[in-house]
């Protein structure tokens, strides 16, 4: 192999791995038709071998109805049974998985500053479930990794085309991604307004990732949109539909106050 062939083969491997990242990157592998149990089974698999899952827990308590009202709520409108589980991680967040199963870090309980933003994180998470928006995302992404093959055999390989189209393949990816997340937010506020808890919990949840000190990137470089960009939807969504939003109080004080257990994460069982 000539030094130009090594070039070239070394260059085409950038581009393979950088354009497939996107559908690697939730650790399930993508396959047309894919059944979302099967997929999901295989996520906690993975999970649970890594000893992320918290077995045992007095957050739990604290999760367990919140989680039950909301699943009343949604639970006729999807067709797998749909779980909740704990997982440890010092960032806060949930998300959604294929087949049901709906992952709440353990840091979220601390970071919200009551029951209808953690209401609204579930409702949010169940809507990508109702979406399929993991099954969804993956496909788009298999067809956005195709273009980027095309378009490097089209440009040359290149570092700079490994590069750029890597750059195009992820924006377009994003865009994707910020679209099925602001639909998330809409739809997880009419799952909190049907199981009886106040949608705005979504509202001050984003305000209060806004005010907070967690990195994000900018909006355009991001799978979530920019947190005011959210609220901005939200309200635009209770003003429009005022007979299932308006009786619900925009004011903070009105929310309930979550007291969940002391932070102990080095005594949960995992």
């Amino acid at each position: 192999m000539t030094d130009v062939t090594r070039q070239l083969a070394g260059i085409t491997a950038l581009v393979a791995l950088t354009a497939c990242a996107m559908m690697q990157g939730s650790g399930v592998a993508f396959a047309d038709n894919a059944d979302e149990q099967q997929m999901g089974a295989q996520l906690y698999s993975q999970l649970k071998s890594q000893d992320e899952i918290v077995k045992s827990s007095p957050l739990y308590d604290t999760l367990a109805p919140i989680a039950a009202g909301i699943t009343k709520a949604v639970q006729p409108k999807y067709p797998y049974p749909i779980h909740f589980y704990i997982v440890h991680e010092a960032q806060p967040n949930a998300f959604a998985a294929p087949g049901g199963n709906i992952y709440v870090v353990d840091s979220l309980f601390y970071f919200v500053h009551n029951t209808e933003e953690l209401a609204g994180t579930i409702c949010h998470e169940t809507s990508h479930l109702l979406h399929h928006d993991s099954v969804e995302l993956m496909k788009q992404q298999e067809a956005i990794r195709e273009r980027a093959i095309a378009a490097t055999v089209l440009l040359g390989p290149s570092i700079k085309t490994a590069l750029t189209v890597s750059a195009i393949a992820q924006l377009d990816s994003n865009h994707r991604s910020r679209g099925a997340e602001e639909q998330a937010d809409l739809t997880g506020a009419a799952t909190c307004a049907a199981a009886g808890y106040n949608p705005w919990g979504l509202v001050w949840l984003m305000q209060d990732f806004e005010n907070s000190n967690l990195p994000q990137p900018p909006e355009i470089l991001s799978d979530h949109p920019d947190d005011q960009h959210r609220v901005d939807a939200l309200e635009k969504l209770f003003q429009s539909n005022p007979a299932t939003y308006a009786h619900f109080n925009s004011n903070r004080s009105s929310a309930k106050p979550l007291d969940p257990p002391a932070n102990e994460a080095e005594n949960f069982v995992r």
